[in-house]
């Protein structure tokens, strides 16, 4: 099976290039230079590799969105195996609306570092706790995100005794025959009958009135603040690394383990400059 790469575009470390600026001569156009990170991000075969961008790509001249994605590709062909991009929130401001969506990364790729996430910081938790909360996004993605739990699960469903699913309620759309087929399978295979809950956003948009514990997996572009148990460990995987989501966990007193691609891929760069 042939490695999965994930090249990191991100803003380059303060002090890193003189005058914020690349190097360049004049015999040579400008050129972002990629690294692969110390170690492999886990037993697989995902591997990481980053790649620094300045604020400016020659003397004090702002990156153009035709320059920056020209360069970014140059080094994204270069990456080992089958190569996939993220960007840094901040990089992404630096492209136009013409070629962001160029740079988004791949759903396999979001599932790579997910189940990564999961083995990484989650699996204690259904270990400990047998219970798993999910946090659909947009009803027109729902199909995708439950054939993806489905995958980051299975390797947890024989410790997993309590499984729900969060949806937001879209008249003429009946959530129960669109998910039959993926509710059924943890039936089938584990004795599982998954929950299925609409969110209250009458209610501020909690997600119903009950706690949740265990691993939370949310698929939400904006936060939906799942109401938590208190006194438990909880891990909580943000696949839209929202810094919302980030800051309302932080206030949890440390009882919420705040995980996310972004955070993952940072801490990565940053250990491997430490």
């Amino acid at each position: 099976m042939e490695a999965q790469s994930i090249l990191y575009f991100h803003p380059a470390p303060e002090g890193m290039y003189k005058n914020d600026a690349l190097k360049r001569h004049w015999w040579q156009k400008t050129a972002l230079q990629g690294r692969i990170l110390s170690g492999e991000s886990s037993e697989e075969t995902l591997l990481l590799a980053e790649c620094p961008i300045p604020p400016f790509y020659y003397q004090k001249k702002p990156w153009t969105p035709e320059v920056l994605s020209e360069a970014m590709a140059e080094v994204l062909q270069k990456a080992p195996g089958m190569a996939d991009a993220f960007l840094h929130p901040q990089v992404v401001t630096y492209v136009s609306e013409k070629y962001r969506e160029r740079w988004e990364p791949r759903r396999e790729t979001m599932e790579d570092l997910a189940g990564v996430l999961l083995a990484r910081y989650a699996a204690d938790r259904f270990y400990e706790q047998g219970e798993a909360v999910v946090l659909l996004g947009g009803s027109e993605e729902t199909a995708w995100q439950m054939e993806m739990t489905a995958r980051l699960l299975w390797p947890y469903l024989s410790w997993i005794n309590r499984l729900s699913f969060f949806y937001e309620k879209v008249e003429g759309v009946d959530i129960w025959e669109e998910t039959a087929d993926c509710l059924e399978a943890y039936g089938y295979e584990y004795g599982l009958a998954p929950r299925m809950i609409p969110y209250r956003d009458e209610e501020g948009g909690r997600c119903g009135a009950e706690k949740c514990g265990g691993v939370i997996l949310d698929y939400c572009s904006s936060a939906r603040h799942p109401r938590m148990r208190h006194g438990e460990r909880i891990v909580y995987m943000d696949l839209f690394s929202d810094r919302t989501k980030a800051l309302s966990c932080g206030r949890k007193g440390g009882e919420i383990l705040y995980v996310s691609p972004l955070k993952y891929l940072d801490t990565a760069v940053k250990n491997s400059y430490d």
